[in-house]
């Protein structure tokens, strides 16, 4: 299953995680210097989220971010579930 959250579609970006050495200017030093520089991913922050939906008097489970909680929060999750199966979603 892909890390990708079914409301805000946010997923994994890329990046780089840094390797410095020295010691900083405000403590006398020459300055911090980048020895290397490896790949990394950033997850986005899911979780398996069972909502209650109102209009059909059932449970949905959602695999959402944090903040995809707040959006249903603040919108409701009728319009979420209406979106989603718009889109094609099986909700």
């Amino acid at each position: 299953m892909s890390k990708v959250c079914q409301v805000t579609g946010r997923k994994p970006a890329r990046g780089y995680t840094y390797c410095i050495r020295g010691i900083a200017k405000k403590k006398k030093g020459i300055g911090l210097k980048v020895t290397g520089k490896t790949k990394r991913r950033f997850q986005p922050n899911l979780v398996r989220k069972r909502v209650w939906f109102g209009d059909e008097k059932r449970f949905v489970s959602l695999r959402l971010s944090t903040a995809a909680l707040r959006t249903i929060d603040k919108n409701g999750i009728s319009v979420i579930v209406k979106a989603l199966r718009t889109a094609g979603q099986v909700v």
